[in-house]
């Protein structure tokens, strides 16, 4: 039978063990959020968007704060790791970003996936639907009448000439590096009738790019 004393000592040490785990999870936390600032601190922060197809990279505008940051946190977070794309128009563009597509048993739903939130718009008239364009996805206006984005959708332009008519009515909030070779073999892949591909063009990773 164990005494007051042992007992005592004992919830002591249990006390103790889980203030310290407490502080080694707070620590971690601080770290993932430094990582975050880091990037914002940048203000043009760049990604690699790796892909079975290979990578491309982007770089994100400081005009556009709220998509900035929005998309800092989701790939911070691996939101978009294994995820596809799940539209794709040759000749206009490849979009991505929804969850749902990380399971086929979701094929159904996929495009209406996201976060659980919006962003607010941020449309500016000095960013268009260039080649390499990066946009935030949407729903249409009948719905949607202040053009809130897409919590994590968002779309690639492959075709600046037919994703002219979307300019001021979707947020643009970054551009294509290099890699533009990636998107257009993106949009060459063989699509069903849902402009969904036939084999799978899937999202590795989003990793940050540090420069100095």
């Amino acid at each position: 039978k164990m005494s007051k004393f042992k007992f005592f000592n004992l919830l002591i040490i249990i006390a103790l063990f889980m203030t310290a785990c407490k502080g080694k999870k707070s620590d971690e936390q601080v770290v993932e959020t430094k990582q975050i600032d880091t990037l914002i601190m940048q203000e043009e922060p760049i990604f690699d968007i790796v892909t079975n197809f290979g990578t491309i990279r982007v770089k994100l505008y400081k005009e556009t704060p709220l998509h900035r940051d929005n998309f800092v946190k989701l790939a911070s977070e691996g939101f978009y790791d294994g995820i596809l794309f799940h539209r794709v128009i040759k000749g206009f563009m490849i979009q991505a970003g929804d969850p749902y597509t990380k399971d086929m048993a979701n094929e159904r739903l996929f495009g209406t996936g996201g976060p659980g939130y919006t962003v607010a718009a941020e449309i500016l008239p000095e960013f268009n639907h260039k080649k390499g364009a990066l946009a935030a996805a949407r729903r249409g206006d009948n719905v949607n009448p202040n053009r809130e984005s897409s919590g994590s959708q968002f779309y690639i332009v492959e075709d600046p000439i037919a994703c002219a008519s979307l300019d001021g009515s979707y947020t643009v909030f970054g551009e294509t590096i290099s890699g533009f070779e990636v998107i257009d073999a993106i949009a060459a892949v063989e699509t069903n009738q849902m402009d969904r591909p036939t084999t799978p063009v899937k999202i590795i990773s989003v990793k940050p790019v540090i420069e100095d």
